[in-house]
């Protein structure tokens, strides 16, 4: 299963952006977006590399919902 993840961007030096979310930090290319990223947005990681950008409303929520869905008593 492949799992984007929503992560803050905390700092950007160049194409590379250092992103976390529940004090996991990744680095993640922004190559790929066509959008403006700046620190405090919210991008979808996958694989390293940022796809999309979104909302902090947006990222906040499906945040929860990944939570509750990957949370230990449901995973047997």
């Amino acid at each position: 299963m492949c799992v984007g993840v929503p992560m803050q961007v905390i700092s950007i030096e160049g194409d590379q952006a250092l992103t976390e979310v529940d004090g996991v930090k990744r680095e993640a290319s922004l190559m790929l977006l066509d959008q403006e990223v700046k620190v405090g947005d919210f991008v979808i990681v996958h694989a390293g590399f940022a796809i999309s950008k979104l909302d902090e409303e947006d990222a906040k929520a499906t945040l929860e919902l990944m939570r509750e869905a990957f949370a230990p008593e449901l995973m047997g």
